[in-house]
């Protein structure tokens, strides 16, 4: 094989190392049509972003593998909406935005994930009235797998189908999301939420700000943190959250793993723009922990605390493989395999330490202990799996529509075969 810099060898993994690609080469495309020739050329072949998937997703065994990040497509901002190459980091062109008057309705937690791969897996942010990442998509620029170039918009209707797609429909290559006029937010963070305050007033403490999250370990007698981010124009000040103190100084989610707060966006309610706030983790540094492995489970929102008491029946399981749970309210949304499909939800997070094969011998017991309340997984994160026909109404129209698109099934993998295509 030619390496003439656009072609490699596989030997690379994902961002967490707990994957090795089982591709045959990665590609690093410059242009749309490269990307075009690229797909009517291979046999199977998947599109790599930021390589935050904690799993085989964007795996291609046998395949190519399309290295995104050299895309050149530049961001194109109109009035109440911006263009982007699939393979922008939000946190490369949030504050382009910003300097326009604009912003974007939610980010999640990290900046440094491609809008593509974000939207593909059902990515999120916080906020009970926020919907997930994909609800801000108006239109998606997709190379199908003859190489063919489609753009498909919210006026067709398997728009939904596509919007969380898991990369079973093509490589996507441009979205059009929709803007909001820029707000700045501040962050406060609030210590030691007595866990029966947490249960007795979730609705209140959600409400609390734009975005609410908790923090915990599942052992301790308190909640550890509670960051509630609120816009600067709806703030409303309080020397407490119900039994929880204002922090004396800023605060990593993963404080009790001795990581200091050095890579976290400001705190203590200083106020900031909107991408430099909603985000937990800045652009500049490494985010969260950075050698780690995560999980996460949506229930819907009627469940949240009966399923935050069922996993705390197994705390002590739990807590030794961790470094950090969240907890955060999601609005609901129309995407087929969004998450959040259908009703609001709330996310029980969970950020483990980097022992896969522990891990994933505890990921069975605590889906046994969310499966009473609909816990559907995160795509892009490890979890055990199976009955997810159920948990989706919409599957057998994804598969059709995915039967539709790609017929030969250029874009499936393992990830697919086992999770949505029953192979």
């Amino acid at each position: 094989m030619r390496n003439d810099g656009r072609t490699r060898r596989v030997g690379e993994s994902n961002w967490a190392g707990n994957h090795a690609y089982g591709a045959d080469a990665v590609r690093t495309p410059r242009t749309v049509d490269e990307v075009r020739a690229a797909v009517a050329a291979a046999t199977g072949v998947k599109a790599l972003g930021s390589r935050h998937c904690f799993n085989d997703i964007a795996d291609s065994p046998g395949g190519v593998l399309l290295d995104l990040s050299r895309l050149d497509i530049p961001v194109e901002i109109h009035d109440g909406t911006v263009t982007v190459g699939g393979s922008a980091r939000y946190g490369d062109f949030a504050g382009q935005l910003h300097a326009a008057g604009f912003a974007l309705p939610n980010l999640a937690s990290l900046p440094h994930i491609t809008v593509a791969g974000s939207i593909a897996t059902g990515t999120h942010g916080s906020g009970r009235r926020q919907p997930g990442l994909a609800s801000a998509v108006s239109a998606i620029e997709l190379v199908t797998a003859d190489g063919g170039l489609r753009t498909f918009t919210r006026e067709d209707g398997e728009f939904p189908g596509l919007a969380v797609g898991l990369g079973a429909f093509g490589v996507v290559t441009r979205l059009t999301l929709d803007l909001v006029p820029a707000f700045d937010v501040r962050q406060d963070v609030f210590d030691d939420l007595p866990w029966d305050a947490a249960y007795r007033h979730f609705d209140e403490i959600e409400d609390a700000g734009y975005s609410v999250s908790m923090f915990t370990n599942w052992v301790h007698d308190v909640v550890d943190q509670v960051w509630v981010k609120s816009r600067v124009d709806a703030f409303t000040d309080r020397p407490g959250l119900f039994g929880a103190v204002p922090s004396d100084g800023p605060r990593h989610p993963a404080h009790a793993a001795g990581i200091p707060a050095d890579n976290c966006t400001p705190q203590q309610g200083v106020p900031g723009p909107w991408h430099e706030r909603l985000p937990h983790f800045a652009l500049a540094f490494t985010p969260s922990v950075g050698d780690e492995l995560q999980s996460e489970y949506f229930v819907p929102y009627r469940h949240a605390v009966a399923a935050v008491r069922a996993v705390r029946e197994i705390g002590d399981l739990v807590a030794p493989l961790l470094l950090v749970s969240e907890i955060r309210a999601i609005a609901g949304d129309e995407a087929w395999l969004s998450p959040c499909h259908g009703g609001d939800r709330v996310a029980l997070h969970f950020t483990w330490q980097p022992r896969q094969t522990d891990v994933e011998a505890v990921l069975p017991v605590l889906e046994e202990r969310l499966a009473p309340f609909e816990a559907r997984p995160h795509w892009g994160k490890l979890f055990h799996g199976g009955g997810l026909d159920e948990l989706y109404p919409r599957m057998a129209g994804f598969r059709a529509l995915a039967g539709e698109l790609d017929p030969d099934g250029k874009f499936r993998n393992p990830f697919l075969d086992r999770h949505v295509f029953g192979g």
